[in-house]
């Protein structure tokens, strides 16, 4: 990895895990959006970093969360793989808009960043 790499690795792993679930969350939310655009490269790069945070992640957590995690890792690398095909079918982006979607609220619910305001 770069050093802009690097320096976005320890920014990110120097949060708590709760804002870190937060920013995977976020991640997974802008990704429902991006669905829905006609912009693919924002899909494939919002993807990729999400990946990299889960990565950064999942090993500091509860197992059954980073089981999860990881679940959602292995979905969004096979999305990269077939991405070209995926997002020429409208149904497909919608499909995975909303998944992203439901990943989203349940990654958020993990965090436990909207009990805490409450």
């Amino acid at each position: 990895m770069n050093q802009q790499g690097d320096d976005k690795q320890a920014r990110f792993q120097s949060e708590n895990t709760s804002n870190r679930l937060g920013h995977i969350a976020s991640n997974l939310a802008r990704l429902r959006t991006f669905c829905n655009t006609v912009y693919p490269e924002a899909v494939e790069s919002v993807a990729d970093e999400t990946i990299c945070f889960i990565e950064w992640t999942a090993a500091e957590i509860e197992p059954e969360y980073a089981e999860e995690l990881v679940s959602i890792q292995v979905q969004l690398a096979r999305w990269k793989l077939k991405f070209d095909s995926l997002w020429s079918e409208e149904s497909e982006r919608k499909n995975m808009s909303e998944q992203a979607s439901t990943w989203s609220q349940r990654v958020l619910d993990m965090s436990g960043l909207l009990s805490q305001s409450a």
